[in-house]
Formats: structure tokens, C-alpha cells, sequence
């Protein structure tokens, strides 16, 4: 072979590996990672399988999950050490920065850094029809499911609810723990906070005649303007069969964070190969139509990781550079 033959085909090959992405450096790259999600029965443990399959079937890094209360004890693990990704929401994220977590009160964390945006989260609510309970008004002295007591629901309906000034017996466990006992009249309503469609209300549906109802449109201000991480969300009428017109709730986006203790490359890979087999997550949970690169807009105060904030510009995603963490 000539030597510009030879030339050629390291230059094809350099090229063929620059598209396929390089592999980690064996410094940067873990023997295992670990991904924390939340309870059973709700979409950031289906949602969190697909995104540990992703990783050790692309990035070649064994990657599994581990089941929590959800986004304030994930956030509280990854300060500790204890896990390499967190899935959380934006009132948590935000309350973890200012040192206002429940879970860690006087613990500002300032090393988390977002690698990808996941899915808004609405704050859904369900009740069996045969109670007659149609909205948040009807909740008053009722039994109330908030899901995980640490987890979002668990975190911020009790706190909305008795800023409205509705008092309820407050109950807290796994998303379908919770649904059970609504559909055994142990509980007169479950309020949650989860993707949609959320699998514990999915299956409700299947056994029981139930009714799924929004906010209305002063509580959805009231809320709105109480917390700036919060967004208007509508809940399409075609998500559950029990529901024929469109509902108005708050939502919260979810992130997938990392420490900042995380490498450049190892954060560029995550977000990498997650954003680019959307079709594969998405096989795992419809909420993955929204695990898009410019959803990362939606993030406006959690720093980004360098090794991220260089996989969106190198798509061509703007990333502000005061939004980039150190």
C-alpha cells in the first residue's frame, strides 16, 4: 500500500472513531455505577432500569439502580458518596442548594451538577368515584396517600394542602402500596407526584371506577407563585381511559445529576449515550419522549457538569456559561 493509501485509511478509521464516540479513558471509567430511583410502582424505577441498560450495554460501565424514597434521599446519597446518579426534581434540587432539604437541613450541596433532563413530573390526584371526591376541596378530613414520605408528592402535597387550608390524615408509602389501599377504601385518595401515565393509576383503572381530577385554576396560581420551580402542566385527556377532557395540575422537571467530584469524560459519556438511544428509553417508559437534549433549557439554576455542558455545544445546544459548574 502506497504511503497515501495508508494515509487514507487512518484517516477513515480516526473518522469512524470520532463518530462512534471514544471509549473512557481507564482512569475515568468506574468499575460500576449505580443510579438511585425511588419506590416500586412509579415511573423513576422503570424509567431509571432503562437508563442503567443504556449505560452498560453503550459506555461498558455495569451500571444498576437503587430503589429510594425518591429525589430528597437520592440527593442526600450522592452528597454522602453513596451513589453516582441521582434522579431528582427541581423543588428538591433547589432546597438541597440552599441547605433547606428536610432530610439535610443546614447542608447546602453545592456539587450537584445536571447531566440531562428526564420528563416534567405532574402532581396527580385519584380518588375511588364511589367517594364522591372530585377535587382538592373534597379533601378535608379525608385519608390521604402522599406516596414516599420523602419523595416529591410526600414532600410538597402536604405542605400545598395545608397552605389551602384543607386538613387531612396524611399517610405516606410506596406508590402502590398506597394505590392498594385506595382501591381496599383504606385510603380515600392518593395524591402522587410521577410521569405520566403513572403505572399505580394505570392499574387503579383496570379494577376500579375511579376519578382523576386536575387543580383549579386560583389553586394552580397559588401554587405557581409559591414555588418558583414549579410549572403549569395539562395532563392530555388520552393518558388514562377515566379521563375525558384535559387536566390542569403544577409539574416539576426531573434531572439526572451527578457530583462534581464526576469526570469530564465519564459525564460527556452518561450524557452521550443516554440522549442519543432515546429510542431504546423510551421502549422502556413513554415519559422518555421528553428525555430530549433541549429540554436541558428547562434547567435554569442547577450548575451543569462541564463534561455535559460539552456534549450539548458540540450538538449545538446553547448552554449559558454562567449555567456551567466548576
Amino acid at each position: 500500500m502506497s504511503n497515501i493509501g495508508r494515509r487514507k485509511g487512518i484517516a477513515i478509521l480516526a473518522l469512524g472513531m470520532l463518530c462512534l464516540g471514544q471509549p473512557l479513558m481507564a482512569q475515568d471509567k468506574p468499575a460500576s455505577m449505580t443510579i438511585s430511583t425511588a419506590s416500586p410502582g412509579g415511573v423513576y424505577a422503570i424509567y431509571g432500569e432503562g437508563i442503567a441498560k443504556i449505560l452498560s450495554d453503550t459506555i461498558d460501565v455495569p451500571t444498576s439502580t437503587r430503589q429510594t424514597q425518591g429525589p430528597a434521599q437520592n440527593l442526600v446519597l450522592l452528597q454522602a458518596g453513596q451513589t453516582d446518579l441521582a434522579m431528582v426534581t427541581t423543588g428538591p434540587a433547589y432546597e438541597a442548594m440552599e441547605g433547606k432539604l428536610e432530610l439535610a437541613p443546614g447542608k447546602p450541596y453545592a456539587g450537584v451538577r445536571a447531566l440531562f433532563a428526564m420528563y416534567p413530573t405532574p402532581f396527580q390526584m385519584v380518588a375511588l368515584t364511589s367517594s364522591g371526591i372530585a377535587s382538592l376541596d373534597d379533601l378535608n378530613d379525608k385519608r390521604v396517600g402522599f406516596g414516599p414520605r420523602a419523595g416529591t408528592g410526600g414532600t410538597y402535597w402536604p405542605r400545598w394542602t395545608k397552605s389551602m387550608g384543607i386538613d387531612t390524615t396524611a399517610q405516606f408509602g410506596g406508590s402502590s402500596d398506597q394505590a392498594g389501599q385506595l382501591a381496599d377504601g383504606r385510603l380515600d385518595a392518593f395524591l402522587l407526584a410521577g410521569g405520566i401515565p403513572h403505572p399505580s393509576i394505570t392499574e387503579l383503572e383496570t379494577t376500579q371506577d375511579v376519578t382523576i381530577f386536575g387543580m383549579s385554576a386560583e389553586i394552580q396560581k397559588q401554587i405557581l407563585a409559591a414555588n418558583p420551580y414549579a410549572v403549569p402542566f395539562t395532563i392530555p385527556a388520552s393518558t388514562y381511559s377515566s379521563v375525558d377532557a384535559d387536566l390542569q395540575t403544577a409539574a416539576m422537571w426531573n434531572f439526572v445529576v451527578a457530583d462534581a467530584g464526576m469526570s469530564d469524560d465519564l459525564a460527556y459519556q452518561i450524557t452521550k449515550a443516554v440522549l442519543e438511544n432515546n429510542e431504546a428509553l423510551k421502549a422502556t417508559h413513554a415519559a422518555a419522549k421528553d428525555t430530549m437534549a433541549e429540554n436541558i433549557s428547562q434547567n435554569t439554576f442547577i450548575p451543569i457538569h462541564p463534561g455535559a455542558a460539552k456534549y450539548y455545544r458540540e450538538i449545538g445546544v446553547e448552554i449559558p456559561d454562567a449555567l456551567v459548574g466548576k
